[in-house]
């Protein structure tokens, strides 16, 4: 992001990137607690702010590891043994809306694995980048568009098939980018449903950009309903 700041705690419409997402998804009474993992030297102000929110639910916020899969692990190791769905959630897609929440939890208690994901619009291309500069890369292959989707967050699986996708990664020394895919690994089907452009992952400062300009559409949206 080109700041001092991580950017889960820039400012968007005055509060931190992760308090407004804790927001977004506190507007669903499907979600009974949450899990927040950040880095050590955060865990007592993020935790004061969070209190602050009066989520009416309970929250813990704890350390955190170097790459997601790790904060994920140390995460799900929290979780209540009688917990029956875990939802994961990027701090960073602060725009997700409670019916894309609330859709994706209901798809994964029918079919125990779901994710959010939008289509690639896009033409996709695998490459390699042996024996080249490093700013160019070789084709491989073109990817047919209608086999690709675009994963996003929430991800919820049955917490059963979650643990059991850690432990196995971690007895094999697998990293993946995302749950999904360590699920995957196990044989699950994970269905997607379908996402939005719009609950975009806050990565690159113009993100923060066009995520204002998303909520303002919002709220115009809203004033013209009333």
């Amino acid at each position: 992001m080109g700041a001092d700041a991580p950017k889960q705690f820039r400012l968007l419409d005055g509060v931190p990137v992760v308090v407004f997402t804790l927001r977004r998804l506190a507007a669903s009474p499907l979600i009974n607690s949450f899990l927040i993992a950040t880095h050590a030297d955060e865990i007592r102000p993020l935790n004061q702010r969070i209190a602050a929110e009066g989520l009416a639910r309970p929250f813990r916020v704890l350390p955190g590891g170097d790459t997601r899969q790790e904060s994920v692990a140390q995460a799900l190791a929290e979780v209540p043994h009688q917990t029956e769905f875990v939802l994961v959630h990027d701090a960073v897609r602060p725009l997700v809306t409670r019916d894309q929440v609330e859709r994706v939890i209901l798809e994964a208690e029918r079919c125990r694995a779901a994710i959010l994901g939008i289509p690639a619009m896009d033409t996709v291309k695998e490459v390699k980048r042996a024996s080249l500069p490093e700013d160019v890369a070789l084709i491989t292959a073109t990817i047919p568009r209608e086999r690709i989707v675009l994963a996003q967050t929430p991800q919820v699986f049955e917490a059963a098939i979650l643990r059991e996708a850690f432990a196995r990664a971690a007895a094999d020394g697998f990293t993946a980018s995302d749950e999904a895919a360590l699920v995957e690994r196990l044989g699950h089907n994970v269905h997607v449903v379908l996402g939005s452009e719009r609950n975009l992952k806050i990565t690159r400062p113009g993100d923060l950009e066009i995520a204002e300009f998303y909520l303002s559409r919002e709220r115009m949206a809203a004033e013209v309903g009333r």
